[in-house]
């Protein structure tokens, strides 16, 4: 691979990282807040013994899930883009 593609392709997978990174905080901040209220509300639930807070508390828990799969694949694509800028650094390194 020419270096210029190497860097431009290093570039970019930088620039993917940064923003991935910065989804992490993000998502780990509303990750961290979904599940404080799905506790909260399985508290109700359990206090009450009403349909609405177990209802509440499923529809709260469903979101802290979501959020959990999401900061899963998130890392999961930091992960890769890590190893691709590594690969990247790598190949540039051997042209030298």
């Amino acid at each position: 691979m020419r270096r210029a593609l190497v860097e431009r392709s290093l570039k970019d997978v930088h620039v993917r990282l940064v923003r991935a990174r910065q989804e992490l905080a993000v998502l780990e901040e509303q990750l961290g807040a979904l599940s404080e209220a799905a506790d909260e509300a399985r508290i109700r639930a359990l206090v009450s013994e009403t349909p609405v807070a177990g209802s509440d508390y499923g529809d709260a828990q469903r979101h802290a899930d979501a959020a959990a799969r999401a900061h899963q694949a998130l890392k999961a694509t930091i992960d890769e883009l890590e190893h691709r800028q590594d690969e990247l650094l790598s190949r540039l390194g051997d042209r030298n």
